[in-house]
C-alpha cells in the first residue's frame, strides 16, 4: 500500500473542496475509489478526468494496472474549455 498525495485541479478542485490530500492505496483504481466514496460531484468529474501519475499520463490504461509507488502524486485533471 503506498501513501502520497493526490492533487485535484480546476472543476476536481471545487468538487474535492480542496486542492489536495494524502492518500493510502496500491493502484489507481483504488485510490480513486477511495477518494469518491460519499463525494458524488468528485466521482462525476473523476469518470471524466484524466490522471497523472508522478507527471506520467496514464492514458487509456485500465485504473487497476496502474501501480502507486510509495511518495507518489496523482494529479487529477478535469477536462479544459477554451483554446
Amino acid at each position: 500500500m503506498a501513501r502520497g498525495r493526490i492533487r485535484y485541479w480546476a472543476a476536481a478542485k471545487e468538487a474535492a473542496g480542496v486542492a489536495e490530500e494524502p492518500f493510502e492505496a496500491a493502484d489507481l483504481a483504488e485510490l480513486v475509489a477511495k477518494v469518491t466514496a460519499g463525494r458524488e460531484a468528485l466521482a462525476v468529474v473523476a469518470r471524466r478526468s484524466s490522471f497523472l501519475v508522478d507527471g506520467n499520463p496514464v492514458g487509456t490504461r485500465a485504473h487497476g494496472t496502474i501501480a502507486l509507488p510509495d511518495g507518489a502524486t496523482v494529479e487529477v485533471l478535469p477536462p479544459f474549455a477554451g483554446g
